[in-house]
């Protein structure tokens, strides 16, 4: 029981580490080269060891019942993992500071342009991720009535804004492909582009948490 208690403590706090250097991966312009490498090396790092700490989770894969939220939650851990496989493999493959040794065992035209949409597609599946436990790890808080509806509302004001931030910065255009360099703003506060990095995960976080409030609700629908 201990076992499973520290081993979530150390899930959470490695979930929390990898967002933080996420949020600095995708600040490239901030960073710059060699940081960026060096963070992403670290991520690497904490990803596989997020891996180690989850093998129960594997190894249930194919056990007991599908109901939504593990559908879902499912579905997302695993495209996740493999968006981060991915951003890391083409990563090094274009490395010149961290990991030089590897540089060229991918083409660059295409690991260049598979890791800026991979990288991408994890910071929006991290968000997800995060809002899809997000209920979970607040039922102890109990916050109801005002305050409640106070929460609400400021975070939906939030993702809001993460919304028009994301569409504003075409940040779809590098989700599909569209274009095979990003268009970063070097003269902006390096504070600024944490910030709106840390609002746009907030909206994909606020859709992760209806999502988990609805798969939870059809859950408990089918159960009466």
């Amino acid at each position: 029981m201990q076992e499973k208690h520290n081993n979530n403590v150390a899930r959470r706090v490695i979930d929390m580490c990898m967002t933080l250097l996420l949020l600095f991966l995708m600040a490239y312009q901030v960073t710059g080269e060699t940081l960026h490498e060096w963070i992403g090396i670290g991520m690497t790092v904490l990803v596989i060891i997020h891996q180690i700490l989850n093998r129960k989770w594997y190894g249930a894969l194919f056990k007991g019942k599908y109901r939504p939220y593990r559908i879902v939650t499912t579905a997302v851990n695993i495209l996740l993992l493999l968006s981060f496989a991915l951003t890391a493999f083409c990563g090094m493959s274009m490395s010149g500071h961290a990991v030089p040794f590897l540089y060229g065992i991918a083409p660059i035209t295409f690991a260049r342009r598979m890791h800026l949409s991979m990288s991408h597609w994890s910071f929006v599946l991290m968000g997800l991720h995060l809002g899809l436990h997000i209920p979970a790890m607040t039922a102890k808080m109990k916050i109801e009535g005002r305050k409640k509806t106070l929460v609400s509302a400021v975070f939906c004001c939030i993702a809001g804004i993460g919304l028009w931030l994301f569409l504003r910065n075409n940040m779809t255009d590098y989700l599909f492909f569209r274009v095979p360099f990003a268009f970063l703003d070097y003269e902006k506060a390096g504070a600024l582009v944490i910030l709106e990095n840390i609002v746009m995960l907030l909206f994909w976080a606020f859709i992760g948490v209806q999502c988990s409030l609805l798969c939870m609700s059809s859950g408990r629908k089918a159960d009466q």
